[in-house]
C-alpha cells in the first residue's frame, strides 16, 4: 500500500533538470517532521514549505500495489503531454524513500518513465532509480553517500557545504532558503558559489513563474 499526497504534471523548477516536464509523485509522510505546524518547533527540518500530510491532494490517495501507482502516474502524464517522449517522474515528499521500493520503480519503468527521487538522504535508496537528488537537512544523519545531484538549502548552520563536498555526486547545488531573508540568502549563496566553483546556484524558478 502506498500513501500519496498528490500527483500532478508540471515543469521541474529547480536543480539540474530545471524546465523539464515531469509528473510529481508526492508521497505522504516524512521522518524529519510530522507536517503539522504544532510540531514544527521540535522538527529536525524547520524550514519545510510543503504539505505532505494525508492523501487528499490532486491525484492523491491510497494505492494498493505498484501497478495501480504506476497507472495513476501514467494517467497524469497523459492528461498533460501529447506524446510519450521523455516520460519523467519525480518521486518526492515528505520523504519518498519511506515508501518507494523496487517494485514501484519497475512498474514505472515498464511504462517508459525515467524515475527520479528527491530525498533527505537519511534512507538508503532501492535499486533501479535513474536519478537521485539528495537535499540534506541539519542534524539529520546522512546515509546516502553518492548520487546524481546534491541540492543543499542554504544557509543551514548545522549543514554547511564543506560537510558534503567530498561525497560522490555529479552536481552540487546551493539553493537559497526561502522566506523573509530570501534576498540575503541568495546573495550569500551566490558569493559562496563564486568562491567555491564546485557549487552551482539553484533557484526555485517555479515560484518565480507561478507554477505548482
Amino acid at each position: 500500500m502506498y500513501s500519496v499526497k498528490e500527483i500532478y504534471y508540471t515543469l521541474q523548477g529547480e536543480g539540474a533538470h530545471t524546465g523539464r516536464p515531469a509528473v510529481f509523485l508526492r508521497f505522504a509522510g516524512c521522518n524529519l517532521w510530522t507536517g503539522r505546524e504544532e510540531d514544527r518547533h521540535k522538527a529536525i527540518c524547520q524550514f519545510c514549505d510543503t504539505d505532505f500530510v494525508g492523501t487528499d491532494g490532486p491525484g492523491g490517495g491510497k494505492f494498493s500495489d505498484p501497478e495501480a501507482l504506476a497507472k495513476a502516474v501514467e494517467k497524469i502524464w497523459n492528461s498533460g503531454a501529447e506524446t510519450n517522449d521523455n516520460r519523467y517522474v519525480v518521486c518526492t515528499g515528505g520523504e519518498p524513500l519511506l515508501q518507494l521500493d523496487e517494485a514501484a520503480i519497475a512498474a514505472l519503468h515498464t511504462r517508459d518513465f525515467t524515475v527520479a527521487v528527491e530525498t533527505n538522504g537519511t534512507q538508503n535508496p532501492p535499486k533501479g532509480l535513474d536519478w537521485i537528488c539528495m537535499s540534506p537537512k541539519a542534524s539529520a544523519p546522512v546515509q546516502l553517500m553518492r548520487g546524481n545531484e546534491l541540492k543543499l538549502v542554504f544557509p543551514q548552520p548545522e549543514a554547511m557545504p564543506i560537510q558534503f563536498e567530498n561525497l560522490e555526486f555529479d552536481h552540487y547545488f546551493l539553493q537559497p532558503m526561502d522566506g523573509p531573508d530570501i534576498e540575503k540568502n541568495t546573495a550569500e549563496a551566490i558569493a559562496y558559489c563564486l568562491r567555491f566553483p564546485q557549487w552551482k546556484l539553484s533557484v526555485q524558478t517555479h515560484k518565480t513563474i507561478g507554477l505548482a
